[in-house]
Protein backbone atom coordinates (compact mmCIF):
# COMPACT_ATOMS: atom_id res chain seq x y z
CA UNK A 1 0.00 0.00 0.00
CA UNK A 2 1.19 3.62 -0.26
CA UNK A 3 2.63 5.22 2.74
CA UNK A 4 1.30 8.96 1.84
CA UNK A 5 3.28 10.33 4.92
CA UNK A 6 6.47 8.00 4.37
CA UNK A 7 6.92 9.59 0.63
CA UNK A 8 6.34 13.24 2.30
CA UNK A 9 9.08 12.69 4.70
CA UNK A 10 11.36 11.49 1.40
CA UNK A 11 10.52 14.94 -0.16
CA UNK A 12 11.42 16.97 2.90
CA UNK A 13 14.77 14.99 3.27
CA UNK A 14 15.38 15.37 -0.41
CA UNK A 15 15.03 18.98 -0.30
CA UNK A 16 17.39 19.17 3.03
CA UNK A 17 20.10 17.25 1.27
CA UNK A 18 19.57 19.31 -2.35
CA UNK A 19 19.55 23.31 -0.37
CA UNK A 20 22.90 21.53 1.41
CA UNK A 21 24.79 20.65 -1.17
CA UNK A 22 23.64 23.92 -3.20
CA UNK A 23 25.09 25.50 -0.05
CA UNK A 24 28.34 23.66 -0.70
CA UNK A 25 28.82 24.43 -4.08
CA UNK A 26 30.46 27.73 -3.07
CA UNK A 27 33.33 25.72 -1.87
CA UNK A 28 34.05 23.39 -4.83
CA UNK A 29 36.54 25.26 -7.05
CA UNK A 30 38.02 24.35 -10.41
CA UNK A 31 40.82 25.61 -12.41
CA UNK A 32 42.00 25.65 -15.95
CA UNK A 33 44.20 27.90 -18.23
CA UNK A 34 44.35 28.51 -21.77
CA UNK A 35 47.61 29.04 -24.02
CA UNK A 36 50.13 26.89 -22.46
CA UNK A 37 49.52 28.83 -18.89
CA UNK A 38 49.35 32.28 -20.24
CA UNK A 39 46.09 32.80 -18.88
CA UNK A 40 44.08 30.73 -15.56
CA UNK A 41 41.45 31.06 -14.18
CA UNK A 42 38.94 29.84 -11.50
CA UNK A 43 35.57 29.14 -10.89
CA UNK A 44 33.34 28.18 -8.10
CA UNK A 45 30.80 25.77 -8.30
CA UNK A 46 28.16 28.31 -8.44
CA UNK A 47 30.05 29.60 -11.69
CA UNK A 48 31.33 32.78 -9.91
CA UNK A 49 34.95 33.65 -11.62
CA UNK A 50 37.70 33.91 -8.05
CA UNK A 51 40.46 34.87 -10.14
CA UNK A 52 41.93 35.15 -13.11
CA UNK A 53 46.03 34.92 -13.93
CA UNK A 54 47.24 36.54 -16.82
CA UNK A 55 51.13 36.40 -17.91
CA UNK A 56 52.77 39.38 -18.12
CA UNK A 57 53.84 38.96 -21.64
CA UNK A 58 50.57 38.46 -23.24
CA UNK A 59 49.14 41.89 -21.53
CA UNK A 60 52.39 43.86 -23.11
CA UNK A 61 50.88 41.89 -26.83
CA UNK A 62 49.27 44.43 -29.11
CA UNK A 63 47.12 41.72 -30.15
CA UNK A 64 43.87 42.08 -27.67
CA UNK A 65 41.88 39.79 -29.32
CA UNK A 66 44.44 37.08 -28.53
CA UNK A 67 44.23 37.76 -24.91
CA UNK A 68 40.41 38.17 -25.24
CA UNK A 69 40.19 34.75 -26.57
CA UNK A 70 42.34 33.07 -23.99
CA UNK A 71 40.62 34.48 -21.19
CA UNK A 72 37.18 33.65 -22.86
CA UNK A 73 39.03 29.67 -23.06
CA UNK A 74 40.42 29.32 -19.58
CA UNK A 75 36.87 30.51 -17.99
CA UNK A 76 34.92 28.23 -20.12
CA UNK A 77 37.06 25.28 -19.76
CA UNK A 78 37.19 26.01 -15.11
CA UNK A 79 33.25 26.34 -16.18
CA UNK A 80 33.20 23.01 -17.59
CA UNK A 81 35.22 21.15 -15.05
CA UNK A 82 33.47 22.87 -12.03
CA UNK A 83 30.34 21.52 -13.53
CA UNK A 84 31.46 17.84 -13.26
CA UNK A 85 32.06 18.56 -9.60
CA UNK A 86 29.27 20.37 -9.20
CA UNK A 87 27.11 17.42 -10.67
CA UNK A 88 29.59 14.88 -8.37
CA UNK A 89 28.60 16.69 -5.14
CA UNK A 90 24.78 16.96 -5.43
CA UNK A 91 24.68 12.79 -6.32
CA UNK A 92 26.66 12.47 -3.39
CA UNK A 93 24.00 14.45 -1.48
CA UNK A 94 21.30 12.56 -3.01
CA UNK A 95 22.80 8.96 -2.72
CA UNK A 96 20.52 6.79 -1.11
CA UNK A 97 17.50 9.02 -1.31
CA UNK A 98 17.01 9.96 -4.70
CA UNK A 99 16.52 6.85 -7.44
CA UNK A 100 19.73 6.83 -10.39
CA UNK A 101 17.14 7.42 -13.15
CA UNK A 102 19.10 7.41 -16.71
CA UNK A 103 18.97 10.57 -17.88
CA UNK A 104 17.43 12.62 -14.97
CA UNK A 105 19.99 15.35 -13.88
CA UNK A 106 19.19 17.03 -10.36
CA UNK A 107 21.88 19.63 -11.09
CA UNK A 108 19.18 21.62 -13.06
CA UNK A 109 17.97 22.00 -9.68
CA UNK A 110 21.07 23.85 -7.98
CA UNK A 111 19.57 27.70 -9.51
Amino acid sequence: MFDMMKMMGKVKEVQARMKEAQENLVSIKATADSGGGMVTATVNGKKLLLSLDIDPIILKSEDKVLVQDLIVAAVNKASEEVDVLAREEIRKSTEGILPNIPGMDFSSMMG
